[in-house]
């Protein structure tokens, strides 16, 4: 178990094995949740940035869709959506 020190401003420093674990770096967000018996649960925020997700099926698709591709695809999925 790791023991962290609160500061006289009420702040608490992560070690670094602590953001490993949560696959975490200097920046990013992390999500606490409040539990019974003054625990707490902390992890990870889902990454939020547009490179982030645009990255996501770098190198996984077999084909690479031509702008138009994708403005069809988007209007037949929006299509199902607002009728």
């Amino acid at each position: 178990m790791t023991t962290l020190t609160i500061t006289s401003k009420g702040q608490v420093t992560f070690r670094k094995e602590l953001l490993k674990h949560l696959n975490s770096q200097p920046g990013d967000r992390l999500e606490v949740q409040l539990l019974p018996g003054g625990r707490l649960e902390v992890k990870a925020a889902p990454a939020a940035d547009v490179d982030v997700f645009l990255g996501l099926l770098e190198g996984k698709t077999a084909k690479v869709a031509s702008i138009e591709e994708i403005d069809a695809a988007a209007r037949e999925g929006w299509q199902g959506v607002h009728r």
